[in-house]
Formats: structure tokens, C-alpha cells, sequence
């Protein structure tokens, strides 16, 4: 998402954007003359069990960088895609094309999938061999530094939010359907995966609505749904909870609520949460991975220790109780989301481009 919100932003500055990928971008969508779309097509043959993808996003890569006056490539996750950069690399330099590449780091590249010890050589290569590496959170970066061998810098240039987007106030009639007698409103989004452990979420609620009237309303899908919708029902506030699956246009949704949260296991940046707060919607989280680096503890939410559903409860109901230390709280949350907004990072990617890029 944040390389289709990036390049969509770069187009809006004039820049000339190039997105290479096997499958459109959901939020692709509209004209933009400064935009480009290329297919990564992948032949299949008897031969091969597994269609060899990595090899034929570098040919693309090739063709575009061939075709095109292409001044730098910015990949995001080092799997597979530092290394299909690399790949592209070497072969245009053959024919006097010199191309710098970025990688961009986002969290799984590292902490799940490049801990692998098959994948680990080419992840750490791929990093070293690309002319810059950046990071989406000073976690990520030390969490890096931390599992590989890599001397390279990694430059933090945190995720960003789109806070025009979010800053809807038209929600009254959909905040009644979920709410009707006014009750809180609180919300979680995630890919229902066990390191979001959705389950805290739903304990965390029970919590609130044993002292407040309260709905919980969780958005997305994920192999834990089955498990979670299993211990809803199982409970005593089954009828306060909606699941509403995936969901695209997450503008729509987060402004109705009154709290989101966040109990993850790790969050390499948090996402979810920095756009939940640029909908005035505050935080209470799992003070785990990059969580602290955008959540003001007291202030535009509250951080909590990994599965401590009791301490979570408790500051939930602390923003939720009082009706204005909840708009002193919705209030601080757009503040803080202001800071990662799109304005302010675009123009650090730009900056990392004017000095690698040679004229």
C-alpha cells in the first residue's frame, strides 16, 4: 500500500512513475497521466512446479528500464524483490544503462520470511547490493541490524498517512446503525493473523462493556477467523460485536469510532493505528514493535504490555468514560497523525532520490 500511496503522491508532483507488479495495486485506480502500469506476466510450463516469478519480474524490469527513461528503481521488501532489482541491474549496466536501486524495507522481508535460512543469504545480499536501504520505523531498522550481517545504513523514513483522506465528518448516519443508542464505538483491523491476536481484542472489549454500554466492530479477515468468531459467540456480549471482513475504503469506517485497538504481538511500524488516529480516532495498543514510535502514551492513546487485556481495559475505559477527555484524546490523535502525514515524508523520499539519481 504505501508504494502505490507514494507513487500516486510522487505523479501528483510531477514525477513520472513506473509500477511494475503482478497485479494492479487496489488503489490504482483513475487517470493520472504521470502513472504507468506494467504486468509482470509469468509463463508457465510443464517443466517447472513453480512458475519462476522472481526471474520474470527482472525481465520485466529490463524491458521497462529499456523501454522508458527510467532514472532510479525503488523496491519495497527485500523479498523477492531487492534481489529480482539487483538481477535487472547488472544486465542493463551491461548495454552503459547505470541505474541506482532503493529497497525499502517493511517489516515480514525481515522479521518473518528473511530470518529463513535459505532465504537469508540472498536477503542480506540483496541488501548490501542495493545503493540505499530504508526502513518504515526505527524498529525495523535495529530489528535488521540486530538478525542480519549488513553494514550498510538504513535510513528511517517512517510510513506515512493521507490525512485528507481520512478527515471525514459525515458518519453520523452509520455510526447510528452500529450505535443506536450512542454507545461507544470501538474498532480493530487486521489480517485476523496470531500475531494480531484478535482474541486480547475481543477480551479487551468485554472488559469495557462490563462497566459502559459499547460495540466492537472488527474489520478484516485471516486464518484466526474461525477461532475468534467461535469465542464470540461463545460470550455473553456476542450481540454487541460485528465482524464486518475485508474492507477497502477504510475511510468509511474508522471516523465513526471512539477507540481502536491494537494488541499485536509485533507491528513493524503500525499502520493501522496511524490511520486510525488521522480519523480522530485514538489508540490503545501492545507496546511492541514500532507502536511507540507513533502512539503518545496519555496523549493520543495509551501503550500496553503484549497480552495484558486487563491494563488495556482499564485505559480504554480511562479515554472513554469521560465524553471530554475523549475529544481532548480524538483531538491530540489528528495532531499526531499529522506528524507522519504525507506531505512531510513524500519530499524524504524525493530528497534520497535527488542524491543517488545522476543527471
Amino acid at each position: 500500500m504505501l508504494a502505490t500511496e507514494l507513487g500516486k503522491a510522487l505523479a501528483e508532483k510531477g514525477h513520472q512513475i513506473h509500477f511494475i507488479t503482478y497485479q494492479q495495486p487496489v488503489r490504482l485506480s483513475g487517470f493520472n497521466a504521470n502513472i504507468f502500469y506494467h504486468e509482470v506476466l509469468v509463463p508457465t510450463y510443464p517443466l517447472f512446479d513453480y512458475p519462476p516469478y522472481e526471474s520474470a519480474l527482472a525481465g520485466t524490469l529490463v524491458d521497462v528500464i529499456s523501454n522508458y527513461h527510467i532514472d532510479i528503481l525503488h523496491v519495497h521488501y527485500a523479498i523477492p524483490h531487492a534481489a529480482a532489482a539487483f538481477m535487472a541491474k547488472q544486465i542493463v549496466e551491461k548495454s552503459g544503462k547505470k541505474i541506482p536501486v532503493i529497497t525499502t524495507l517493511h517489516g515480514t522481508d525481515i522479521t518473518l520470511v528473511g530470518k529463513d535460512k535459505i532465504y537469508r543469504p540472498v536477503v542480506t545480499f540483496s541488501m548490501e547490493a542495493s545503493d540505499a536501504l530504508t526502513a518504515v520505523s526505527s524498529n525495523l531498522r535495529d530489528e535488521t541490524y540486530k538478525h542480519f550481517e549488513i553494514e550498510k545504513e538504513i535510513r528511517v523514513i517512517h510510513n506515512f498517512v493521507d490525512t485528507q483522506r481520512f478527515s471525514r465528518s459525515s458518519v453520523k448516519c452509520l455510526k447510528e446503525q452500529i450505535a443506536p443508542k450512542g454507545e461507544r464505538i470501538l474498532l480493530h483491523a487486521s489480517n485476523f493473523r496470531p500475531v494480531k491476536r484478535v482474541i486480547d481484542v475481543v477480551e479487551t472489549f468485554y472488559g469495557v462493556r462490563k462497566k459502559i454500554p459499547a460495540k466492537l466492530v472488527l474489520i478484516g479477515d485471516g486464518p484466526d477467523r474461525p477461532e475468534i468468531e467461535t469465542f464470540i459467540r461463545a460470550g455473553q456480549f456476542a450481540e454487541d460485536i460485528r465482524l464486518l471482513g475485508k474492507q477497502e475504503q477504510m475511510e468509511e469506517i474508522l471516523p465513526v469510532g471512539d477507540l481502536f485497538l491494537l494488541p499485536s504481538e509485533y507491528e513493524s511500524f503500525g499502520l493501522a493505528a496511524l490511520e486510525a488516529m488521522a480519523a480522530g480516532v485514538p489508540v490503545v495498543s501492545s507496546d511492541a514493535g514500532g507502536l511507540p514510535e507513533i502512539i503518545l502514551p496519555g496523549v493520543s492513546g495509551y501503550l500496553c504490555g503484549v497480552g495484558d487485556v486487563t491494563a488495556m481495559s482499564e485505559k480504554a475505559l480511562d479515554i472513554l468514560i469521560n465524553p471530554d477527555r475523549l475529544e481532548v484524546f480524538k483531538k491530540n490523535a489528528r495532531n499526531q497523525a499529522n506528524v507522519f502525514s504525507i506531505s512531510r515524508i513524500v519530499p524524504q523520499y524525493e530528497a534520497l532520490y535527488s542524491e543517488l539519481v545522476v543527471r
